[in-house]
């Protein structure tokens, strides 16, 4: 055991030389290192099978490529997941929000390499998809498992896998307050002194990595020359409300077509369907192949026409309504051939096709307006590329200063700070009253196992219910009389309330407290003719383990005052929670998750 021996040593020489403190500052520098590696690889490896996939075979041999290379890539990656991982590889960033929701921040090892084999083979082949989510996913067990390893308690781990996420983000786009904010808004990390430096430091680490192996390129090369005029503000505020109603649409899309996947039982009916719809989407749409980021340059430079040089239809690229058409089509389409590549299995994120689509979106909203003849002086369709981009972040992540920050790093600058504001902040108002939660947290969010900076439902969503519920209680049935109740129930047990239960289907029937026999249960008279049945009465309110979640538990006990409350799990009695252990149990959480502020 020479690995436990020396990893026994670290964790004696810290006890005795570095404080708790300054250990998750270091181990914040190590994870934000591991995480800009991580997104360094999947990169490097994602564009090697571009290039050599695009390069050599679809310009040189032939247009049908396109088809035939998301469905061997999604092929590629089914058999890498079930020979090879041997473990279902998630959406990334819904599998560390669940992590840290119902896991305790505790993501398995192999997630720590999953998304590294998958998600390029699911991209390099074209899938229509980005390497965000599977960047903070791997980034995210990595920081996971390293706090594990030494021994950090269930805030620290999530401050830490909040550090990798920050990490991921800081060296992707290269904005590392962007990144930090990013962790902040999707991980619902509390902004405090003691996850600020962690954040920061990770964030720092990460962009540092990828400088020294990336250099100065940058996924938006651009630099803002136009400058905002007040004039320009009712056309942003229109560009949030699109941007709103775009966001619904890309959230109701993408959850109906996961719905129909979760329908297909079959892995393989899985992969051919989905394999088949995107790589026919992508042969009849080229510029679907891949994340995209190659059509938003184009459109911010202000040359759509070499984004759509391979449209099928022949469509004349000098009319410009011809562009603007080909150009919502690709917006609209956008989402469901990522909808699709999901579905068939392929490993990836929604944050690429977000920023595509909300590209497009800015552009086209500009290049109609100038083309319509309303206005004396144009608007800047740059400068609407780019808000829009910001606009559809807010509204389809829910996390509008993400948004903001982001497009002003990437683009060097602040003078966008007011449109982007205005635009993000109208957008995610809209979609936030339309969609309550967003593409990442919708399934957790419907469960209510989504943490939130709400304190008192992250402290509920975090608490265990099996860890409540007590099952030692006597259990009675309604033929029982009451001898048999006071002899087998009331003598021998502790308890003052006792379920009385169907004796073939198990099922509750009702429950007996002991206030309702003390009145006869020294009444011998009785004791042959009075049944459980006859004492029993219906319970104030029944917990079902099967839907019930813990904040409806909770107000359960708050409407009915009750002491004790019964359970059912698949229909039948499983048990009872009693409002003291609920209440204690609440208690130990709030002072776990407030033990690092």
């Amino acid at each position: 055991m020479p690995k436990q021996t020396v990893l026994k040593q670290i964790l004696i020489w810290r006890a005795k030389h570095i404080s708790k403190k300054q250990f998750v500052y270091l181990l914040s520098i190590i994870i934000g290192f591991t995480a800009g590696m991580g997104a360094v690889v999947l990169k490097n490896l994602t564009h090697f099978i571009q290039h050599l996939l695009e390069a050599k075979l679809i310009k040189h041999y032939h247009h049908a490529f396109y088809f035939l290379f998301p469905i061997l890539g999604l092929t590629l990656v089914y058999l890498g997941i079930k020979y090879i991982i041997r473990n279902k590889v998630s959406h990334g960033i819904p599998s560390t929000l669940y992590a840290i929701s119902k896991r305790k921040a505790i993501m398995k090892p192999f997630q720590m390499f999953g998304s590294i084999l998958t998600a390029p083979l699911t991209v390099g082949f074209g899938g229509s998809v980005g390497l965000e989510g599977p960047t903070v996913a791997t980034g995210a067990a990595l920081g996971s498992n390293i706090a594990r390893m030494f021994h950090m308690n269930q805030t620290t781990r999530t401050l830490l896998v909040g550090c990798a996420a920050a990490g991921a983000m800081s060296s992707i786009f290269k904005a590392p307050i962007a990144a930090i904010i990013f962790a902040i808004e999707v991980f619902s990390l509390d902004l405090t002194i003691a996850s600020m430096l962690p954040l920061l430091l990770a964030s720092l680490s990460a962009i540092l990595t990828s400088q020294f192996f990336f250099g100065d390129d940058v996924i938006l090369p651009f630099r803002i020359e136009d400058k905002f005029y007040l004039s320009d503000a009712p056309f942003y505020i229109l560009l949030g409300v699109i941007a709103a109603f775009i966001s619904i649409y890309f959230t109701e899309v993408y959850d109906r077509i996961q719905k129909l996947f979760d329908s297909l039982k079959s892995p393989i009916k899985k992969l051919i369907v989905g394999g088949t719809g995107i790589g026919l989407l992508v042969y009849l749409i080229p510029p679907l192949y891949g994340e995209g980021f190659d059509v938003i340059n184009n459109l911010i430079v202000g040359t759509p026409e070499k984004a759509l040089e391979n449209n099928i239809f022949g469509l004349d690229l000098s009319n410009i309504w011809n562009v603007v058409v080909l150009l919502i089509a690709l917006m609209l389409f956008k989402i469901v051939a990522s909808a699709l590549t999901f579905g068939a299995g392929g490993v990836g994120g929604i944050f690429a096709p977000t920023l595509f689509m909300g590209s497009i979106m800015g552009f086209c909203l500009s290049k109609i307006i100038n083309h319509s003849g309303l206005l004396n002086s144009p608007l800047s369709e740059s400068n609407f590329t780019l808000v829009g981009m910001a606009g559809l972040l807010a509204g389809v992540l829910h996390a509008p200063l993400t948004a903001i920050f982001l497009i002003a790093e990437l683009t060097g600058g602040y003078e966008l700070f007011v449109p982007l504001m205005l635009t993000s902040t109208i957008s995610f108002s809209i979609t936030k009253y339309f969609k309550p939660h967003s593409v990442y947290n919708m399934e957790l969010g419907r469960k209510g196992e989504l943490i939130t900076h709400d304190k008192d439902h992250a402290v509920l969503t975090l608490m265990d219910i099996d860890r409540v519920i007590e099952t030692n209680f006597t259990v009675l049935y309604p033929t029982m009389t009451l001898e048999e109740i006071i002899q087998k129930a009331v003598k021998k047990s502790k308890r003052n309330i006792y379920p009385v239960i169907n004796k073939e289907s198990k099922k509750l029937v009702g429950i007996i407290l002991l206030d309702d026999l003390r009145s006869i249960m020294f009444d011998q008279s009785l004791y042959k003719e009075v049944t459980a049945s006859d004492l029993m009465q219906k319970p104030p309110e029944v917990i079902n383990l099967d839907k019930d979640k813990m904040t409806d538990i909770m107000k359960k006990f708050q409407d009915s005052s009750a002491w004790n409350l019964p359970v059912k799990k698949d229909g039948k009695y499983y048990g009872f929670i009693t409002k003291s252990k609920l209440l204690t149990s609440y208690r130990r959480q709030l002072i776990n998750l407030q033990a690092e502020s």
